[in-house]
């Protein structure tokens, strides 16, 4: 059995639930990828082209990372969450894993939408990323149960 760390960025609370959901259902330890600089409402306001995600997204900034990953040799497989934005990955995401060393390590990506499919999230991911292991991606909802979760990742 491989031991699996479930990692995640939530800007709402969405991703969190997930996570936990997820981490529970598998026995996976937790860790949560915070920005130094927590986002406001008015910073997530997609409709504002001068809202911090709106500038982020669209030129490429990528936030400080409050905390590291200190075990990270520990796991061989990594279950990566987080909001799509803008049909892709944060760019917080991008920060996450140039900081951190997934070289030869199992990557699931979980994703969270209103709307948007992981379709074009997962073609950015990996394009950004090619010497990454991807091995799966999936936009979970609120429907699937614990087994759903192991199935996917186990």
């Amino acid at each position: 059995m491989s031991k699996v760390l479930v990692t995640y960025f939530s800007a709402s609370g969405v991703t969190k639930k997930l996570a936990e959901r997820i981490a529970n259902a598998i026995g996976g330890e937790l860790f949560e990828i915070e920005p130094k600089e927590k986002y406001t409402d008015a910073d997530l306001d997609w409709t504002n082209q001068k809202s911090r995600s709106s500038i982020e997204m669209k030129e490429g900034i990528k936030p400080e990372i409050l905390n590291k990953v200190s075990n990270l040799e520990e796991y061989d497989t990594i279950a990566l969450g987080f909001p799509i934005w803008w049909y892709k990955e944060p760019t917080i995401i991008n920060k996450f894993l140039e900081e951190n060393d997934m070289a030869g390590k199992k990557i699931y990506v979980f994703v969270t939408s209103g709307s948007s499919t992981i379709d074009s999230t997962y073609k950015s991911i990996k394009a950004d990323f090619p010497n990454l292991n991807f091995v799966d991606g999936k936009r979970f909802t609120s429907r699937e149960s614990d087994e759903d979760y192991r199935n996917w990742i186990i």
